[in-house]
């Protein structure tokens, strides 16, 4: 009787924001353990989470590299079908007994879309483990020098994509996540705003902005910008 075949494991990954100094040991030791190296996007080679991973371990290119196209869309039908085919590619591989690590930017945890995929493969019955990232809004802080809350502050994450008009009434720090697309309609909301505002594109990447102030801000940022929001000190 054939024996029957050991099935591999996922991995998600969080490769932190940008800096590749900033990828945990965990995660670096995850990645060089694992026979195959998923991203999301079809060439993996371009991908931004490919090349932080890569200056960080170099020799990552000459694993098998597996490209999981995830499109930036709302529309349900089209997401289904993506994350379908992203989960039979998976399995695919697993089922050979392969360990996959999916990169990630930033935490799996945090607004990714690999969580989607995570949770498809582990209802099969394949086994998962999520290896955590530093998360962009946490190295925006350090990098402006800056607490993001203290004492009984409160720190709300709202996706600015959506609609953000009543999250501006929350008290305490808010944070603006993949404001880029959106940065003209938050700004305008933020005109009024008597907290201190500040926002990041790219941070830790080439090509990094910091701008202070409503004023500042740019009419067009990128896709990796998020917004910080405080309340002024008295």
């Amino acid at each position: 009787m054939e024996r029957e075949k050991k099935r591999g494991k996922l991995y998600g990954v969080g490769v932190g924001p940008g800096d590749p100094e900033l990828l945990t040991l965990k995660a670096l030791r995850v990645i060089k353990q694992c026979d195959v190296i998923a991203v999301p996007g079809k060439e993996p080679k371009e991908t931004v989470a490919y090349k932080i991973a890569e200056k960080a371990f170099p020799e990552i290119g000459g694993k098998q590299l597996l490209g999981i196209y995830m499109p930036m869309t709302k529309d349900p039908k089209v997401l289904r079908e993506s994350h379908d085919a992203g989960v039979e590619k998976l399995k695919s591989e697993l089922d050979f007994g392969k360990k996959i690590a999916f990169l990630t930017l930033g935490d799996p945890t945090v607004y990714s879309t690999y969580m989607y995929l995570h949770k498809e493969i582990e209802k099969e019955g394949y086994e998962g483990e999520i290896v955590s990232g530093i998360p962009s809004f946490c190295a925006a802080a350090a990098k402006l020098d800056m607490s993001l809350a203290e004492k009984a502050e409160q720190i709300h994450i709202i996706p600015a994509s959506y609609q953000i008009e009543e999250s501006l009434k929350l008290s305490g720090t808010k944070i603006f996540m993949k404001a880029g697309k959106k940065i003209g309609q938050v700004k305008e909301h933020l005109k009024d705003c008597k907290d201190d505002i500040y926002m990041i594109e790219n941070c830790g990447m080439e090509k990094e902005r910091i701008f202070h102030g409503a004023d500042a801000i740019p009419d067009d940022a990128g896709y990796y910008t998020l917004m910080i929001t405080k309340e002024a000190e008295e």
